[in-house]
């Protein structure tokens, strides 16, 4: 009974602990990606929203690769895997999703700007137009 009672309670304490799963991406504040923008060149910005989106506004230097393309995955795909990836779209949904098929694909450093370039805006961060 003893023996039962200590699995019971391991199992119970497991249930607590938040699993990575292999579609996770680090999620990373508006401050900390402006800064890696501007500290390190290994750092892409890419932005999963559409055309029209990204010609309103978009960080500078960012890659733009439209969620919706049909043509995503194989974009994406072509991009160099070594690179540190900042993922956003304008509000945090697409580029979770986006998140899920990059990690899926074997990039390693992969961070999710999950607030999206509405916040990114709204916090004064430059802008290109």
């Amino acid at each position: 009974m003893k023996s039962f009672l200590s699995f019971f309670v391991a199992l119970s304490l497991f249930s607590f602990i938040p699993f990575a799963s292999a579609a996770d991406a680090k999620n990373i504040s508006i401050d900390d990606a402006a800064k890696l923008v501007k500290s390190d060149t290994n750092v892409v910005v890419l932005d999963v929203r559409t055309p029209k989106e990204f010609e309103a506004g978009h960080i500078k230097g960012a890659t733009n690769i439209n969620f919706n393309d049909k043509d995503f995955a194989k974009r994406v795909a072509a991009l160099d895997k070594n690179k540190t990836y900042i993922i956003h779209c304008a509000a945090g949904g697409r580029s979770g999703k986006a998140c899920e098929q990059v990690k899926s694909m074997d990039f390693k450093n992969m961070l999710h700007m999950n607030q999206g370039f509405n916040a990114w805006e709204k916090a004064g961060k430059p802008v290109e137009k």
